[in-house]
Protein backbone atom coordinates (compact mmCIF):
# COMPACT_ATOMS: atom_id res chain seq x y z
CA UNK A 1 0.00 0.00 0.00
CA UNK A 2 1.68 3.44 -0.65
CA UNK A 3 1.06 6.94 0.30
CA UNK A 4 -0.32 5.50 3.50
CA UNK A 5 -1.70 8.58 5.98
CA UNK A 6 -1.01 6.81 9.39
CA UNK A 7 -2.71 7.88 12.82
CA UNK A 8 -0.82 6.79 15.12
CA UNK A 9 -1.65 6.74 19.19
CA UNK A 10 0.94 7.06 21.61
CA UNK A 11 2.86 8.95 19.37
CA UNK A 12 5.44 10.30 21.49
CA UNK A 13 6.45 6.81 23.27
CA UNK A 14 9.48 4.64 22.66
CA UNK A 15 7.21 2.26 20.56
CA UNK A 16 5.47 5.45 18.55
CA UNK A 17 8.80 7.49 18.58
CA UNK A 18 10.55 4.45 16.20
CA UNK A 19 7.33 3.90 13.63
CA UNK A 20 7.25 7.45 13.22
CA UNK A 21 10.83 7.01 12.23
CA UNK A 22 10.39 3.82 9.83
CA UNK A 23 7.00 5.17 7.86
CA UNK A 24 8.33 8.96 7.48
CA UNK A 25 11.60 7.28 6.11
CA UNK A 26 9.49 5.35 3.36
CA UNK A 27 7.82 8.55 2.70
CA UNK A 28 4.22 7.88 4.33
CA UNK A 29 2.23 10.55 6.38
CA UNK A 30 1.67 10.12 10.24
CA UNK A 31 -0.15 12.22 11.61
CA UNK A 32 0.16 11.52 15.94
CA UNK A 33 -1.89 11.78 18.95
CA UNK A 34 -0.04 13.23 22.04
CA UNK A 35 -0.97 14.73 25.19
CA UNK A 36 1.28 17.76 25.90
CA UNK A 37 2.43 20.52 23.49
CA UNK A 38 5.66 19.30 24.46
CA UNK A 39 5.16 15.87 23.07
CA UNK A 40 4.07 17.81 19.92
CA UNK A 41 7.42 19.52 19.24
CA UNK A 42 8.94 15.69 19.88
CA UNK A 43 6.92 14.01 17.04
CA UNK A 44 6.58 17.62 14.54
CA UNK A 45 10.26 16.85 14.90
CA UNK A 46 10.63 13.93 13.59
CA UNK A 47 8.11 14.59 10.89
CA UNK A 48 4.86 13.40 12.46
CA UNK A 49 1.82 15.72 12.05
CA UNK A 50 1.06 15.88 15.89
CA UNK A 51 -2.78 16.44 17.08
CA UNK A 52 -3.00 16.88 21.15
CA UNK A 53 -5.72 14.75 23.23
CA UNK A 54 -6.32 12.29 25.29
CA UNK A 55 -7.31 9.04 24.53
CA UNK A 56 -9.95 8.81 27.44
CA UNK A 57 -11.71 11.99 26.77
CA UNK A 58 -10.60 13.91 23.10
CA UNK A 59 -13.59 13.52 20.89
CA UNK A 60 -11.06 11.44 18.31
CA UNK A 61 -12.92 10.69 14.81
CA UNK A 62 -12.69 13.96 13.64
CA UNK A 63 -8.81 13.84 14.84
CA UNK A 64 -8.61 10.96 12.63
CA UNK A 65 -9.91 12.42 9.71
CA UNK A 66 -8.08 11.64 5.79
CA UNK A 67 -6.03 8.93 7.51
CA UNK A 68 -6.72 5.30 5.99
CA UNK A 69 -4.89 3.08 8.66
CA UNK A 70 -4.27 3.26 12.32
CA UNK A 71 -1.46 1.82 14.53
CA UNK A 72 -2.86 2.01 18.30
CA UNK A 73 0.32 1.55 19.98
CA UNK A 74 -0.70 3.91 22.96
CA UNK A 75 -0.74 2.12 27.40
CA UNK A 76 -0.25 2.86 30.28
CA UNK A 77 2.32 0.90 31.26
CA UNK A 78 2.30 0.74 34.77
CA UNK A 79 3.12 -3.02 35.99
CA UNK A 80 2.36 -1.86 39.83
CA UNK A 81 -0.80 -3.61 41.72
CA UNK A 82 -3.70 -0.71 41.42
CA UNK A 83 -6.30 -1.03 39.11
CA UNK A 84 -5.67 1.93 36.36
CA UNK A 85 -3.38 0.21 34.05
CA UNK A 86 -6.16 -2.23 33.22
CA UNK A 87 -9.26 0.87 33.14
CA UNK A 88 -6.40 3.14 30.63
CA UNK A 89 -5.99 0.32 28.13
CA UNK A 90 -9.52 -1.27 27.84
CA UNK A 91 -11.87 1.87 28.17
CA UNK A 92 -8.76 3.78 25.46
CA UNK A 93 -8.69 1.02 22.97
CA UNK A 94 -12.69 1.17 22.77
CA UNK A 95 -12.51 4.75 22.38
CA UNK A 96 -10.03 4.72 19.75
CA UNK A 97 -11.34 1.77 17.91
CA UNK A 98 -14.85 3.16 17.81
CA UNK A 99 -13.25 6.70 16.65
CA UNK A 100 -11.29 4.88 13.87
CA UNK A 101 -15.09 3.16 12.69
CA UNK A 102 -16.55 6.53 12.92
CA UNK A 103 -13.52 8.22 10.49
CA UNK A 104 -13.46 5.60 7.76
CA UNK A 105 -10.08 3.79 8.73
CA UNK A 106 -9.66 0.93 7.13
CA UNK A 107 -7.24 -1.00 8.07
CA UNK A 108 -5.70 -1.05 11.83
CA UNK A 109 -2.86 -2.89 14.00
CA UNK A 110 -2.81 -2.92 17.11
CA UNK A 111 0.01 -3.48 19.33
CA UNK A 112 -0.59 -5.73 22.38
CA UNK A 113 1.97 -7.77 24.52
CA UNK A 114 2.72 -11.37 25.73
CA UNK A 115 1.49 -9.88 29.12
CA UNK A 116 -1.81 -11.40 28.07
CA UNK A 117 -1.15 -14.51 28.66
CA UNK A 118 0.86 -13.88 32.08
CA UNK A 119 -0.28 -15.13 35.48
CA UNK A 120 3.27 -15.83 36.64
CA UNK A 121 3.75 -19.18 35.49
CA UNK A 122 6.03 -20.39 33.15
CA UNK A 123 5.21 -19.40 29.41
CA UNK A 124 7.59 -21.81 27.48
CA UNK A 125 7.78 -21.05 23.47
CA UNK A 126 3.38 -20.45 23.18
CA UNK A 127 2.00 -19.86 20.35
CA UNK A 128 -1.06 -17.68 19.86
CA UNK A 129 -3.78 -20.09 20.92
CA UNK A 130 -2.51 -20.31 24.25
CA UNK A 131 -5.92 -19.24 26.15
CA UNK A 132 -5.78 -16.58 28.39
CA UNK A 133 -5.24 -17.25 31.86
CA UNK A 134 -8.53 -17.20 34.63
CA UNK A 135 -6.60 -15.26 36.51
CA UNK A 136 -4.27 -12.58 34.95
CA UNK A 137 -0.86 -11.43 36.98
CA UNK A 138 -2.12 -8.05 37.03
CA UNK A 139 -3.85 -4.97 36.39
CA UNK A 140 -1.99 -4.38 33.36
CA UNK A 141 -2.37 -8.26 32.00
CA UNK A 142 -6.29 -7.36 32.32
CA UNK A 143 -6.04 -4.35 30.81
CA UNK A 144 -4.38 -5.24 27.57
CA UNK A 145 -6.30 -8.56 27.08
CA UNK A 146 -9.16 -6.24 26.90
CA UNK A 147 -7.76 -4.10 25.10
CA UNK A 148 -6.86 -7.19 22.70
CA UNK A 149 -10.65 -8.55 22.77
CA UNK A 150 -11.91 -5.19 21.54
CA UNK A 151 -9.45 -4.87 18.78
CA UNK A 152 -10.50 -8.50 17.21
CA UNK A 153 -13.99 -7.42 17.86
CA UNK A 154 -13.57 -4.31 15.53
CA UNK A 155 -12.26 -7.11 13.05
CA UNK A 156 -15.41 -8.71 13.31
CA UNK A 157 -17.58 -5.37 12.73
CA UNK A 158 -15.62 -4.75 9.39
CA UNK A 159 -12.60 -3.20 9.67
CA UNK A 160 -9.07 -5.21 8.94
CA UNK A 161 -7.48 -5.27 12.45
CA UNK A 162 -4.30 -7.08 13.03
CA UNK A 163 -2.96 -7.80 16.68
CA UNK A 164 0.78 -8.14 17.16
CA UNK A 165 2.11 -9.71 20.44
CA UNK A 166 5.84 -8.45 21.26
CA UNK A 167 7.75 -9.89 24.15
CA UNK A 168 10.25 -7.34 25.94
CA UNK A 169 10.89 -4.35 23.41
CA UNK A 170 14.10 -2.92 23.81
CA UNK A 171 17.00 -0.66 20.96
CA UNK A 172 17.33 2.72 20.53
CA UNK A 173 15.91 5.40 22.47
CA UNK A 174 14.23 3.54 25.21
CA UNK A 175 13.00 5.22 27.88
CA UNK A 176 11.18 2.34 30.08
CA UNK A 177 13.06 -1.07 30.36
CA UNK A 178 16.75 -0.10 29.90
CA UNK A 179 16.51 3.28 32.29
CA UNK A 180 14.74 1.29 35.00
CA UNK A 181 17.15 -1.74 34.41
CA UNK A 182 20.63 0.86 35.29
CA UNK A 183 19.14 2.52 37.79
CA UNK A 184 18.05 -0.57 39.75
CA UNK A 185 21.48 -1.92 39.20
CA UNK A 186 23.43 1.94 39.96
CA UNK A 187 21.31 1.99 43.25
CA UNK A 188 22.56 -1.43 44.40
CA UNK A 189 18.64 -2.87 43.72
CA UNK A 190 19.63 -5.48 41.36
CA UNK A 191 19.29 -9.46 42.19
CA UNK A 192 19.21 -12.10 40.06
CA UNK A 193 16.12 -13.87 40.13
CA UNK A 194 17.15 -17.64 40.74
CA UNK A 195 20.05 -16.94 38.88
CA UNK A 196 17.96 -15.36 35.89
CA UNK A 197 18.89 -18.52 33.35
CA UNK A 198 15.60 -19.25 32.38
CA UNK A 199 14.78 -17.89 28.25
CA UNK A 200 13.07 -14.73 28.00
CA UNK A 201 12.01 -13.94 24.61
CA UNK A 202 12.70 -10.06 23.14
CA UNK A 203 12.20 -8.14 20.21
CA UNK A 204 14.00 -5.31 18.86
CA UNK A 205 12.00 -1.85 18.47
CA UNK A 206 13.34 -2.51 14.38
CA UNK A 207 11.96 -5.98 14.13
CA UNK A 208 8.50 -4.52 16.03
CA UNK A 209 8.36 -1.84 13.37
CA UNK A 210 8.96 -4.14 10.28
CA UNK A 211 6.42 -6.40 11.59
CA UNK A 212 3.84 -3.46 11.59
CA UNK A 213 4.39 -2.68 8.12
CA UNK A 214 3.98 -6.58 6.75
CA UNK A 215 0.69 -6.76 9.25
CA UNK A 216 -0.07 -3.58 7.30
CA UNK A 217 1.17 -5.75 3.41
CA UNK A 218 -0.02 -9.27 4.58
CA UNK A 219 -2.07 -9.23 7.94
CA UNK A 220 -5.13 -11.31 8.14
CA UNK A 221 -8.00 -9.42 9.47
CA UNK A 222 -8.60 -10.48 13.22
CA UNK A 223 -5.18 -12.51 13.38
CA UNK A 224 -3.04 -12.42 16.37
CA UNK A 225 1.17 -12.33 15.81
CA UNK A 226 3.66 -13.31 18.10
CA UNK A 227 6.47 -11.35 16.87
CA UNK A 228 9.98 -11.85 18.47
CA UNK A 229 13.86 -11.50 17.98
CA UNK A 230 14.20 -15.48 17.25
CA UNK A 231 15.27 -17.84 19.49
CA UNK A 232 14.92 -16.90 23.04
CA UNK A 233 18.07 -15.76 24.90
CA UNK A 234 18.56 -16.43 29.05
CA UNK A 235 17.00 -13.81 31.12
CA UNK A 236 21.01 -13.01 32.27
CA UNK A 237 22.45 -13.15 29.01
CA UNK A 238 19.55 -10.36 27.68
CA UNK A 239 19.91 -8.24 30.83
CA UNK A 240 24.36 -8.75 30.69
CA UNK A 241 24.16 -7.33 27.47
CA UNK A 242 21.70 -4.77 27.54
CA UNK A 243 23.76 -3.29 30.51
CA UNK A 244 27.05 -3.17 29.20
CA UNK A 245 26.02 -1.26 26.38
CA UNK A 246 25.71 1.37 29.50
CA UNK A 247 28.79 0.80 30.99
CA UNK A 248 26.95 -1.41 34.08
CA UNK A 249 27.90 -4.86 35.55
CA UNK A 250 24.90 -6.49 37.42
CA UNK A 251 26.55 -8.22 40.68
CA UNK A 252 25.89 -11.74 41.05
CA UNK A 253 23.20 -11.41 43.79
CA UNK A 254 20.27 -14.00 43.20
CA UNK A 255 17.53 -14.63 45.17
CA UNK A 256 15.31 -18.08 45.10
CA UNK A 257 12.30 -17.34 43.11
CA UNK A 258 9.96 -18.96 45.78
CA UNK A 259 10.87 -16.07 47.88
CA UNK A 260 10.11 -13.77 45.27
CA UNK A 261 6.98 -14.69 44.48
CA UNK A 262 5.73 -14.63 47.97
CA UNK A 263 7.16 -10.82 48.72
CA UNK A 264 5.11 -10.13 45.65
CA UNK A 265 2.18 -11.64 46.91
CA UNK A 266 2.33 -9.76 49.78
CA UNK A 267 2.84 -6.10 48.52
CA UNK A 268 0.24 -7.00 45.94
CA UNK A 269 -1.74 -7.87 49.59
CA UNK A 270 -0.26 -4.94 51.55
CA UNK A 271 -1.46 -2.19 48.82
CA UNK A 272 -5.19 -3.52 48.51
CA UNK A 273 -5.59 -3.68 52.21
CA UNK A 274 -4.04 0.21 52.68
CA UNK A 275 -6.22 1.41 49.80
CA UNK A 276 -2.88 1.74 48.05
CA UNK A 277 -0.62 4.21 50.96
CA UNK A 278 1.92 0.83 50.83
CA UNK A 279 3.16 -1.12 48.44
CA UNK A 280 6.11 -3.92 48.44
CA UNK A 281 9.12 -4.00 46.48
CA UNK A 282 7.83 -6.13 43.56
CA UNK A 283 4.47 -6.00 41.97
CA UNK A 284 3.10 -9.85 41.00
CA UNK A 285 2.89 -8.27 37.45
CA UNK A 286 6.44 -7.31 37.64
CA UNK A 287 7.09 -10.89 38.71
CA UNK A 288 5.23 -12.50 36.29
CA UNK A 289 7.11 -10.51 33.47
CA UNK A 290 10.72 -11.16 34.76
CA UNK A 291 11.06 -13.81 37.37
CA UNK A 292 9.89 -16.85 35.20
CA UNK A 293 10.46 -17.98 31.45
CA UNK A 294 8.61 -16.02 29.10
CA UNK A 295 8.97 -17.52 25.36
CA UNK A 296 7.35 -16.94 22.11
CA UNK A 297 6.82 -19.28 19.15
CA UNK A 298 7.28 -16.80 15.87
CA UNK A 299 6.62 -19.48 13.32
CA UNK A 300 3.07 -18.43 12.62
CA UNK A 301 4.50 -14.77 11.74
CA UNK A 302 6.99 -16.33 9.82
CA UNK A 303 4.40 -18.58 7.79
CA UNK A 304 1.56 -15.99 7.47
CA UNK A 305 3.37 -12.44 7.21
CA UNK A 306 6.80 -13.18 5.95
CA UNK A 307 8.78 -12.25 8.87
CA UNK A 308 12.38 -12.26 9.68
CA UNK A 309 14.15 -10.21 12.17
CA UNK A 310 15.87 -7.61 10.52
CA UNK A 311 18.36 -6.96 13.28
CA UNK A 312 20.17 -9.39 15.59
CA UNK A 313 20.31 -9.13 19.14
CA UNK A 314 24.21 -8.36 19.10
CA UNK A 315 23.72 -6.57 16.21
CA UNK A 316 21.36 -4.49 18.77
CA UNK A 317 23.84 -4.17 21.19
CA UNK A 318 26.24 -2.55 18.80
CA UNK A 319 24.17 0.15 18.23
CA UNK A 320 22.92 0.81 21.51
CA UNK A 321 27.12 1.19 22.26
CA UNK A 322 27.69 3.35 19.68
CA UNK A 323 24.39 5.61 19.34
CA UNK A 324 24.54 4.80 15.74
CA UNK A 325 21.45 3.81 14.48
CA UNK A 326 21.55 3.04 10.93
CA UNK A 327 18.90 3.18 7.97
CA UNK A 328 17.58 -0.48 8.28
CA UNK A 329 14.77 0.51 5.37
CA UNK A 330 16.58 -1.69 2.87
CA UNK A 331 17.05 -4.48 4.99
CA UNK A 332 13.24 -4.40 5.83
CA UNK A 333 12.06 -4.33 2.84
Amino acid sequence: MSDRHIFLTGANGFIGRNLIRHFVAQGHRVTGLVRSRNGAQQIAALGAAPVIGDMLTADLAPLMQGCGQLIHAAADLDHGPGKTAANVNANGTGRVFKAAQDAGITDAVHISSDSVLQDGRPLRNVNETHPFPRKPAGAYSAGKAAAERIAIQAATNGMRVIVLRPRMVWGRDDGTALPTLSKAVQDGKFAWISGGNYPSSTTHIVNLCHAVELSFAQGKAGEIYHISDGPARSFRDTVTGLLATQGLTAKDASVPRPLIRVIAKMGDGIYRLTGGRLRGPLSFQEYATSAVEVSLDISKAQQELGFRPVITFDEGLVELTSGNWPDRQKRAS
